[in-house]
């Protein structure tokens, strides 16, 4: 048996997280309300808002405490707006790294 492998592989960035960057890129401060709308909108234009709504409510809502706690997006009172700066070399490590996973 392979000591080395954990069984896990490493996962990219997923849509929800891609779907929040766009969103907060445009330089708009939103309440969780109006972004989740913005966001499941979108979703479900790419035919990727699965598993209903509330649970891609809670994953949205974790998404982007996760994005808060690294410093991408500042949360003040119930308004969240990006770090621009963060935020763009997020969205540029995302974006390499969704190249690699394409080329064979």
């Amino acid at each position: 048996m392979n000591q080395n492998s954990s069984g896990f592989s490493r996962r990219g960035p997923d849509i929800i997280t891609e779907e929040l960057v766009a969103v907060l890129l445009e330089n708009n401060a939103f309440e969780f309300k109006a972004l989740f709308e913005v966001i499941h909108t979108q979703l479900r234009a790419r035919n990727a808002a699965s598993g209903g709504e509330e649970m891609l409510r809670l994953r949205a809502y974790e998404k982007l405490q996760t994005l808060v706690g690294s410093g991408a997006v500042k949360k003040s009172g119930k308004q969240y707006k990006a770090n621009l700066k963060s935020l763009v070399d997020l969205n540029m490590r995302m974006k390499e790294f969704r190249a690699k996973m394409v080329k064979p």
